[in-house]
């Protein structure tokens, strides 16, 4: 007889993880791409009678008892017409939803570590300080043969968004980068 080392259950039901997408709200569709499988497996093991064994219950667990967490790492819908994601390697670390003809910024940051925000510390920053930022994630305006430069990028005149579009942020001394939804 194998000795239990952790306090979750050996298996969930169809039940269990209808309760649980329903305590979330979500869609089978929404549920399947926060747990990263596809619709048709919510839809088989929300229709099955066996018991649904593996890596979902432990993750059906963990989910069903930090239901906050799944509202804290949500996306929400974007809101103004510019969004972009500061990165750090693969995980988003800021969203910043931008109106550039109303000079408006909302964020979100998506860690605590203040040194991976894209504004650090300041959570209501400005539109100055959002060019601010977006400069600080391109090579100096000031760089020697700036006109080659930018001619390689294929940009008419040094404009960081621009520039951004093109090296999406990246500088040769950090993982940090930046994505910009279409």
């Amino acid at each position: 007889m194998n000795k239990k080392l952790f306090a979750i259950p050996d298996f969930v039901t169809k039940d269990d993880i209808k309760r649980v997408r329903k305590k979330l709200n979500m869609t089978q569709k929404e549920f399947s791409v926060l747990i990263g499988c596809s619709k048709p497996t919510i839809e088989r093991w929300e229709s099955s009678n066996e018991n649904i064994k593996g890596n979902i219950v432990l993750l059906l667990n963990m989910i069903e008892n930090n239901i906050e967490y799944i509202d804290k790492i949500k996306i929400p819908k974007k809101e103004l017409p510019l969004r972009l994601f500061y990165m750090h390697d693969q995980n988003i670390c800021t969203l910043i939803d931008v109106d550039m003809v109303k000079q408006k910024v909302k964020i979100i940051n998506y860690t605590n570590n203040l040194m991976f925000r894209a504004f650090g510390i300041n959570e209501e920053p400005t539109y100055s300080d959002y060019e601010e930022f977006l400069k600080s994630r391109c090579f100096p305006e000031t760089r020697d043969k700036l006109k080659l430069v930018l001619e390689d990028l294929n940009i008419p005149f040094y404009d960081p968004f621009l520039i951004i579009q093109k090296t999406e942020g990246r500088m040769a001394e950090d993982n940090f980068w930046i994505k910009i939804e279409v």
